[in-house]
């Protein structure tokens, strides 16, 4: 979409009816902010066009990108199962010339396994990883922070770093492997930097410490910064949870012992357990016969994504305690309790349904609205006065003034 943004001409391949039939309808088959626009603006010009197969959408296209997903396999490598095929459909219909641009995230030596898989001499394949954000991918997408691209030819690399000229951004022009690591080097500082944070928040409850306060004094650390030092209940997503998966396996296989991003995996179950913990205490010390309301199903604000979300992962442990789950999400309507994912709790529509009569009201997800709701009124459905908000998005002082107890993340 924001290729067509910049005025080139997008074919898209979508294998699947219904998502091939919302393309060309200009509907969004995701929920990302500023999406569905752009798609309608790129049809309306004339240049987005959806086509069922890869074959016909590579025809005549000077640059092809893979974005297909490469899910983890049962052994923590990423499976590239979807790639390989895509690389085989398109082999024999690319352009004399092409570059094919690897965007998934796959592991170090996929450009060279594509071109085996390719087998053509004529046809170059690169790599340029993405570095976008569920919730805010269009604005990452203008407005990049650097461009990568590996590939054995520098002319052909900054062919493919032309595209994004108008960015502005830094370009980062080195080999294949590099590239591919480069990706996976990133998710893992970033969970990292995640988990540090929510050990810090740890010890900050556990010595009387706020650590909002802590966050605003480290993070004017130029060296450090603010950007994912929000404690929270843990990092989850599409992206880092297999990205560091694979990782570790690309470590294992050359007996590199990365204990650090082992660390981060440790630390970052350890925080939801922490959160499990302090919605038991809040809900009477037990689990059993409890009944939690939960605010927030979705890894993060701003999307529709469950994938691998701690706010699941944390109301699937409190099941297992004894406790019955309501639950209320922007993004999930209440059919979709029978998700696999969400078959252990019952989703409401609306978030005072969902607190009604429960123990305990957790905020696992931030999303902007549960700050505006009317707490005065929550105080009168709920069964017992207590919020655990594990995003610390509210405001401790007028939450307890209201009658509540109030726990968050390290705050006081």
């Amino acid at each position: 979409m924001v290729f067509s943004h910049r005025g080139h001409v997008v074919t898209i391949a979508e294998r699947n009816v219904a998502r091939l039939g919302s393309l060309r309808r200009g509907v969004s088959p995701i929920s990302e902010t500023g999406l569905e626009e752009m798609l309608r603006d790129g049809i309306a010009a004339g240049r987005i066009h959806a086509v069922e197969t890869a074959a016909e959408a590579v025809a005549s296209a000077e640059f092809i990108f893979l974005c297909v997903e490469t899910p983890q396999a049962p052994d923590g490598s990423a499976d590239l199962s979807f790639m390989i095929a895509a690389a085989e459909e398109i082999a024999t219909n690319l352009a004399l010339g092409a570059i094919v641009v690897n965007k998934s995230t796959v592991p170090l030596g996929t450009v060279e396994l594509i071109e085996k898989v390719i087998g053509r001499s004529d046809v170059t394949v690169v790599s340029n990883p993405e570095f976008l954000r569920e919730g805010t991918a269009i604005a990452d997408s203008l407005h990049p922070d650097r461009i990568v691209v590996g590939a054995r030819n520098r002319e052909i690399a900054s062919r493919v770093a032309n595209l994004y000229s108008d960015t502005g951004a830094p370009v980062v022009i080195t080999d294949a492997t590099t590239s591919e690591l480069i990706k996976y080097a990133s998710n893992a500082f970033l969970a990292t930097k995640l988990t540090f944070i929510n050990t810090m928040a740890g010890l900050c409850d556990a010595v009387g410490a706020d650590v909002l306060d802590l966050v605003q004094g480290v993070g004017r650390d130029k060296r450090i910064g603010f950007e994912f030092m929000k404690p929270g209940p843990g990092w989850g997503g599409s992206c880092l949870p297999k990205d560091i998966s694979a990782l570790l396996n690309i470590a294992k296989s050359v007996s590199f012992d990365a204990d650090i991003v082992e660390a981060a995996i440790s630390g970052n179950e350890r925080q939801m357990e922490l959160v499990v913990n302090k919605i038991r205490v809040a809900a009477g010390g037990t689990l059993e016969r409890r009944s939690v309301g939960i605010l927030g199903l979705t890894f993060k604000a701003n999307t529709g994504d469950r994938r691998y979300s701690p706010a699941v992962s944390i109301t699937q442990r409190l099941a297992q305690q004894g406790a019955s789950i309501n639950a209320y999400d922007p993004t999930v309507i209440r059919m979709d309790s029978g998700s696999v994912d969400l078959a252990h709790l019952e989703t409401y529509d609306d978030p005072y349904q969902a607190i009604t009569g429960t123990d305990v009201v957790a905020i696992l997800t931030e999303w902007p609205e549960f700050r505006d709701l009317d707490f005065a009124r929550m105080r009168e459905l709920v069964s017992n006065p207590a919020i655990v908000d594990a995003r610390n998005l509210l405001e401790p002082g007028p939450i307890r003034d209201l009658g509540f107890s109030y726990t968050g993340i390290g705050r006081k």
